[in-house]
């Protein structure tokens, strides 16, 4: 299929009042990418989580968390107890994303040899760095 044919679907993301454009950029900021690869790995509680995706504040992966789970990808599950337990996994739908988004992760771990010697180029053709 050739992703520059109009396909008869409802939505639009290049179309500038399209809630798709919300969830894309969910998926696809930092944040929102690396917890759903992370969450690709199985449940995680909270503090598991930011850990796994290190640099993350609290407020950013709650947020974060917050969002996705809107979106319908991550599901939260609140158990009764004392502490109380809340464990973080990805729906069917947030497993079907985090594999897309995994194979574009992967392939760019992959090729990064080739980024960072074009940014070297780059640099030295305009004196920058």
């Amino acid at each position: 299929m050739d992703l520059t044919e109009t396909q008869d679907l409802p939505f639009d993301v290049f179309s500038k009042g399209c809630p798709s454009r919300g969830t894309l950029e969910h998926v696809t900021g930092r944040w929102g990418g690396l917890t759903l690869g992370a969450l690709y790995e199985g449940p995680f509680r909270f503090n598991e989580l930011r850990r796994r995706v290190d640099g993350v504040s609290e407020k950013m992966l709650s947020q974060t968390l917050h969002a996705l789970e809107r979106d319908g990808l991550v599901h939260r599950e609140a158990q009764p107890t004392n502490p109380p337990r809340v464990d973080y996994e990805l729906t069917p739908l947030g497993h079907q994303v985090a594999e897309r988004l995994l194979a574009l992760i992967h392939f760019m771990e992959g090729r990064m040899g080739e980024v960072l010697a074009a940014r070297e180029r780059y640099d030295a053709t305009r004196g920058t760095r």
